[in-house]
Protein backbone atom coordinates (compact mmCIF):
# COMPACT_ATOMS: atom_id res chain seq x y z
CA UNK A 1 0.00 0.00 0.00
CA UNK A 2 1.11 3.45 -0.97
CA UNK A 3 -0.26 6.35 0.04
CA UNK A 4 0.43 10.02 -0.94
CA UNK A 5 3.89 11.88 0.14
CA UNK A 6 4.74 15.58 -0.19
CA UNK A 7 8.14 16.15 0.18
CA UNK A 8 10.15 19.35 0.79
CA UNK A 9 12.88 21.19 2.67
CA UNK A 10 13.52 23.31 6.15
CA UNK A 11 16.50 25.31 6.28
CA UNK A 12 17.94 25.00 9.52
CA UNK A 13 21.07 26.52 10.98
CA UNK A 14 24.16 25.11 8.59
CA UNK A 15 21.59 22.11 6.57
CA UNK A 16 18.84 22.32 4.30
CA UNK A 17 16.79 19.32 5.31
CA UNK A 18 14.72 17.43 3.50
CA UNK A 19 11.42 16.17 4.69
CA UNK A 20 8.64 14.16 3.93
CA UNK A 21 4.86 13.69 5.44
CA UNK A 22 2.27 11.39 4.81
CA UNK A 23 -1.21 10.94 5.95
CA UNK A 24 -3.44 12.25 8.18
CA UNK A 25 -3.89 12.07 12.18
CA UNK A 26 -1.71 11.90 15.43
CA UNK A 27 1.94 12.84 14.58
CA UNK A 28 4.92 10.42 14.09
CA UNK A 29 8.19 10.87 13.31
CA UNK A 30 10.91 7.93 11.94
CA UNK A 31 14.13 8.71 11.96
CA UNK A 32 17.59 7.50 10.91
CA UNK A 33 21.85 7.70 11.25
CA UNK A 34 22.74 7.24 8.66
CA UNK A 35 19.87 5.78 7.21
CA UNK A 36 17.78 8.12 5.10
CA UNK A 37 14.04 8.77 4.69
CA UNK A 38 13.89 5.83 2.02
CA UNK A 39 14.53 3.22 4.29
CA UNK A 40 11.54 4.12 6.35
CA UNK A 41 8.75 4.46 3.32
CA UNK A 42 7.21 1.14 3.81
CA UNK A 43 6.51 1.29 7.18
CA UNK A 44 5.73 5.11 6.64
CA UNK A 45 3.03 3.88 4.33
CA UNK A 46 1.29 1.24 6.91
CA UNK A 47 1.55 3.90 9.81
CA UNK A 48 0.01 6.81 7.46
CA UNK A 49 -3.49 4.99 7.07
CA UNK A 50 -4.35 7.10 10.91
CA UNK A 51 -1.06 9.11 11.61
CA UNK A 52 0.41 11.95 9.92
CA UNK A 53 4.12 10.43 9.55
CA UNK A 54 7.35 12.79 9.35
CA UNK A 55 10.53 11.22 7.66
CA UNK A 56 13.60 12.93 6.96
CA UNK A 57 17.26 12.51 5.37
CA UNK A 58 19.84 13.39 8.41
CA UNK A 59 22.10 16.23 7.75
CA UNK A 60 24.66 15.66 5.16
CA UNK A 61 22.79 12.42 3.97
CA UNK A 62 21.14 12.04 0.62
CA UNK A 63 18.89 14.67 0.07
CA UNK A 64 19.92 16.74 3.16
CA UNK A 65 22.52 18.94 1.92
CA UNK A 66 24.63 20.99 4.43
CA UNK A 67 27.21 23.91 4.23
CA UNK A 68 30.08 22.31 5.18
CA UNK A 69 30.45 18.98 4.30
CA UNK A 70 33.56 18.59 5.77
CA UNK A 71 32.58 19.48 9.40
CA UNK A 72 31.63 16.84 11.50
CA UNK A 73 27.62 16.09 12.40
CA UNK A 74 26.57 15.06 15.83
CA UNK A 75 23.51 13.81 17.78
CA UNK A 76 22.96 17.23 19.33
CA UNK A 77 23.03 19.23 15.74
CA UNK A 78 20.40 16.25 14.57
CA UNK A 79 18.47 16.84 17.93
CA UNK A 80 17.91 20.21 16.92
CA UNK A 81 17.02 19.30 13.35
CA UNK A 82 14.95 16.92 14.12
CA UNK A 83 12.31 19.62 16.76
CA UNK A 84 13.24 22.43 14.05
CA UNK A 85 11.20 19.57 11.62
CA UNK A 86 8.61 19.31 14.63
CA UNK A 87 8.09 22.68 15.41
CA UNK A 88 7.45 23.42 11.70
CA UNK A 89 5.08 20.42 11.47
CA UNK A 90 3.35 21.76 14.57
CA UNK A 91 1.32 18.67 15.10
CA UNK A 92 2.69 17.15 18.09
CA UNK A 93 3.75 16.56 20.61
CA UNK A 94 5.07 13.50 18.35
CA UNK A 95 5.37 9.48 19.16
CA UNK A 96 9.21 9.83 17.76
CA UNK A 97 11.23 6.26 16.65
CA UNK A 98 14.68 6.41 16.07
CA UNK A 99 16.62 3.28 15.12
CA UNK A 100 20.44 3.44 15.38
CA UNK A 101 22.05 6.42 15.20
CA UNK A 102 18.31 8.02 15.00
CA UNK A 103 17.90 6.22 18.50
CA UNK A 104 21.02 8.55 19.59
CA UNK A 105 19.18 11.55 18.09
CA UNK A 106 16.07 10.69 20.11
CA UNK A 107 17.51 10.50 23.16
CA UNK A 108 18.97 14.13 22.58
CA UNK A 109 16.20 15.24 21.26
CA UNK A 110 14.49 14.54 24.45
CA UNK A 111 17.20 15.77 26.77
CA UNK A 112 16.36 19.20 25.11
CA UNK A 113 13.48 19.54 23.77
CA UNK A 114 10.69 16.78 25.71
CA UNK A 115 7.63 18.88 25.43
CA UNK A 116 8.30 17.94 21.67
CA UNK A 117 7.83 14.03 22.71
CA UNK A 118 4.58 12.44 23.81
CA UNK A 119 6.50 8.67 23.86
CA UNK A 120 10.32 8.42 22.68
CA UNK A 121 11.16 4.73 20.96
CA UNK A 122 15.02 4.32 20.51
CA UNK A 123 15.31 1.25 18.69
CA UNK A 124 19.19 -0.32 19.17
CA UNK A 125 21.19 2.99 19.51
CA UNK A 126 24.67 2.22 19.47
CA UNK A 127 26.10 4.02 22.54
CA UNK A 128 29.30 1.97 23.24
CA UNK A 129 29.91 4.67 26.14
CA UNK A 130 27.52 2.71 27.91
CA UNK A 131 29.25 -0.86 28.13
CA UNK A 132 32.63 -2.20 30.10
CA UNK A 133 34.56 -2.51 26.78
CA UNK A 134 34.09 0.98 25.61
CA UNK A 135 37.62 1.82 25.34
CA UNK A 136 38.17 -1.23 22.91
CA UNK A 137 35.25 -0.15 20.91
CA UNK A 138 36.94 3.18 20.14
CA UNK A 139 40.02 2.05 19.32
CA UNK A 140 38.58 -0.81 16.83
CA UNK A 141 36.21 2.54 15.72
CA UNK A 142 39.15 4.86 15.32
CA UNK A 143 41.11 2.16 13.20
CA UNK A 144 37.92 1.10 11.12
CA UNK A 145 37.44 5.19 10.25
CA UNK A 146 41.44 5.25 9.25
CA UNK A 147 40.48 2.46 7.17
CA UNK A 148 37.73 3.93 5.83
CA UNK A 149 39.97 7.32 4.70
CA UNK A 150 43.07 5.00 2.79
CA UNK A 151 40.00 4.01 0.45
CA UNK A 152 40.02 0.53 1.76
CA UNK A 153 36.01 0.46 1.63
CA UNK A 154 35.40 -3.25 1.72
CA UNK A 155 38.21 -3.85 4.86
CA UNK A 156 36.37 -1.19 6.45
CA UNK A 157 33.29 -2.37 6.31
CA UNK A 158 34.50 -5.65 7.47
CA UNK A 159 35.61 -4.31 10.51
CA UNK A 160 32.02 -2.38 10.87
CA UNK A 161 30.81 -6.06 10.91
CA UNK A 162 33.05 -6.90 13.49
CA UNK A 163 32.50 -4.24 15.72
CA UNK A 164 28.85 -4.38 15.57
CA UNK A 165 28.96 -8.66 16.30
CA UNK A 166 27.18 -8.62 13.20
CA UNK A 167 27.23 -11.79 11.16
CA UNK A 168 26.62 -12.00 7.13
CA UNK A 169 27.32 -14.79 4.65
CA UNK A 170 30.47 -14.22 2.54
CA UNK A 171 28.34 -14.36 -0.27
CA UNK A 172 25.47 -11.17 1.02
CA UNK A 173 28.61 -9.14 1.98
CA UNK A 174 30.30 -8.73 -1.41
CA UNK A 175 27.29 -8.15 -2.69
CA UNK A 176 26.49 -4.65 -0.63
CA UNK A 177 29.97 -4.15 0.05
CA UNK A 178 32.74 -6.12 -2.33
CA UNK A 179 32.45 -3.46 -5.00
CA UNK A 180 33.07 0.45 -4.22
CA UNK A 181 29.72 2.55 -4.24
CA UNK A 182 29.90 5.20 -6.66
CA UNK A 183 27.46 9.12 -6.83
CA UNK A 184 25.53 9.62 -3.69
CA UNK A 185 25.60 6.37 -2.39
CA UNK A 186 29.51 6.92 -2.45
CA UNK A 187 29.03 10.89 -0.36
CA UNK A 188 26.48 9.26 1.97
CA UNK A 189 29.01 6.82 2.97
CA UNK A 190 32.17 8.92 3.19
CA UNK A 191 30.02 11.28 5.58
CA UNK A 192 28.79 8.36 7.51
CA UNK A 193 32.23 7.15 8.23
CA UNK A 194 34.30 10.71 7.97
CA UNK A 195 31.62 12.94 10.22
CA UNK A 196 28.60 10.93 11.84
CA UNK A 197 30.18 7.62 13.62
CA UNK A 198 32.89 8.72 16.12
CA UNK A 199 30.14 11.10 17.38
CA UNK A 200 27.04 8.76 17.60
CA UNK A 201 28.83 6.46 19.15
CA UNK A 202 30.77 8.50 21.62
CA UNK A 203 27.28 10.05 22.75
CA UNK A 204 26.38 9.55 26.37
CA UNK A 205 22.70 10.36 27.25
CA UNK A 206 21.97 12.03 30.37
CA UNK A 207 19.90 9.88 32.35
CA UNK A 208 18.61 12.25 34.78
CA UNK A 209 17.18 14.52 32.24
CA UNK A 210 16.02 11.41 30.56
CA UNK A 211 14.27 10.62 33.59
CA UNK A 212 13.17 13.87 34.45
CA UNK A 213 11.11 14.34 31.44
CA UNK A 214 7.56 14.08 30.67
CA UNK A 215 8.34 12.16 27.76
CA UNK A 216 7.79 8.37 27.90
CA UNK A 217 10.60 6.45 26.90
CA UNK A 218 10.93 3.19 25.08
CA UNK A 219 14.31 1.23 24.40
CA UNK A 220 13.57 -1.02 21.19
CA UNK A 221 15.55 -4.21 20.35
CA UNK A 222 15.47 -6.52 17.48
CA UNK A 223 14.36 -9.90 18.49
CA UNK A 224 17.36 -11.27 16.78
CA UNK A 225 19.59 -9.38 17.81
CA UNK A 226 20.54 -10.97 20.79
CA UNK A 227 24.01 -10.84 20.63
CA UNK A 228 24.85 -8.29 18.85
CA UNK A 229 26.61 -4.54 19.92
CA UNK A 230 23.55 -2.97 20.08
CA UNK A 231 21.95 -5.11 21.57
CA UNK A 232 24.29 -4.89 24.69
CA UNK A 233 24.55 -1.32 24.04
CA UNK A 234 20.27 -0.58 24.72
CA UNK A 235 20.11 -3.24 27.51
CA UNK A 236 22.69 -1.16 29.60
CA UNK A 237 20.79 1.92 28.55
CA UNK A 238 17.29 0.61 29.59
CA UNK A 239 19.17 -0.87 32.83
CA UNK A 240 19.82 2.60 33.51
CA UNK A 241 16.68 4.35 32.92
CA UNK A 242 15.38 1.44 35.10
CA UNK A 243 12.94 0.09 32.25
CA UNK A 244 12.82 -3.16 30.31
CA UNK A 245 13.98 -2.70 26.98
CA UNK A 246 10.74 -3.78 24.71
CA UNK A 247 11.00 -6.56 21.87
CA UNK A 248 10.56 -5.61 18.26
CA UNK A 249 10.51 -8.19 15.04
CA UNK A 250 13.61 -8.59 13.38
CA UNK A 251 17.04 -7.26 14.06
CA UNK A 252 19.31 -3.79 13.48
CA UNK A 253 16.81 -3.19 10.58
CA UNK A 254 13.83 -5.16 11.23
CA UNK A 255 11.63 -1.69 10.52
CA UNK A 256 12.84 -1.92 6.65
CA UNK A 257 12.79 -5.84 6.69
CA UNK A 258 9.50 -6.60 8.38
CA UNK A 259 7.80 -3.68 8.23
CA UNK A 260 4.24 -5.09 8.41
CA UNK A 261 5.37 -7.25 11.42
CA UNK A 262 7.06 -4.05 12.89
CA UNK A 263 4.19 -1.49 12.38
CA UNK A 264 2.15 -3.84 13.90
CA UNK A 265 4.44 -3.91 17.08
CA UNK A 266 4.36 -0.04 17.36
CA UNK A 267 0.90 0.33 17.63
CA UNK A 268 0.64 -1.19 20.41
CA UNK A 269 3.28 0.24 21.86
CA UNK A 270 1.37 4.01 20.75
CA UNK A 271 -1.83 2.25 21.71
CA UNK A 272 -0.82 1.08 25.66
Amino acid sequence: MTTSTTATTLDVPGARLHYELRGTGPLVALVGAPMDATAFAPLADLLATDHTVLTTDPRGINRSTVDHPDRDSTPVERADDLAALLRHVDAGPATVLGSSGGAVTVLALVERAPELVRTAIAHEPPLDELVPDHAELYEKTEQMIATYLTGDTRSAWRQFMDIGNLQMPDEVFEMFFGTPREGQDAADEHFQFAHMLRHTVRFRPDVPALRAASTRLVVGIGEDSTGELCDRTSRALADLLGIEPTLFPGDHIGFAEQPDAFAVRLREIMGA
